[in-house]
């Protein structure tokens, strides 16, 4: 098994990106994720514990249920089938305020289960494609929810004037 984590710190309140990253239907605005669909809601909420979720990413279907809900701090999944195969043990986010905003952490834990070359292609395939589509999500989480640029001061002056009256 490859343990694989991705890390980000999100300019935006704890709860704000708690509630992107578990509502999967946004990870479209990665270019790296197709479709993702909420095929059974959860216990206590829509994307809460016994949630299963299809997702159809560049590198494979997946579906997935949710195991750990704990808004806004923590999320747990499993991988229970995918095409292509792969061993999955663990899904987990975990969200951190600090004084930037909210640190994510995306860790998972699976293989690809083939005899003899499967732990190198887990290592040397699988790892660097996951961290990327990782990577993608979390920048589409930061682009959405980062606060609005503020303006320039110089352009909300007005013209300036020159010479006397």
């Amino acid at each position: 098994m490859e343990t694989m984590t991705v890390e980000r710190v999100i300019d935006a309140p704890v709860e704000d990106v708690f509630a992107w990253l578990t509502t999967t239907t946004h990870y479209t605005a990665s270019p790296l994720v197709l479709r993702c669909r909420l095929t059974r809601q959860g216990e206590q909420a829509p994307y809460g514990v016994g949630a299963v979720r299809s997702h159809l990413w560049l590198i494979g279907w997946f579906r997935e249920r949710i195991t750990v809900y704990d808004p806004p701090y923590a999320t747990e999944y499993v991988v229970e089938r995918s095409v292509p195969s792969a061993r999955h043990e663990l899904g987990r986010m975990t969200f951190t305020r600090t004084d930037r905003g909210t640190l994510v952490r995306w860790t998972t834990r699976a293989e690809i289960p083939l005899p003899l070359v499967g732990p190198l292609l887990t290592r040397f395939l699988a790892r660097p494609v996951i961290t990327r589509a990782f990577r993608s999500i979390l920048a589409a989480a930061e682009e959405a929810l980062a606060p609005p640029a503020s303006p320039d001061p110089a352009r909300q002056e007005g013209p300036r004037r020159t010479g006397a009256r």
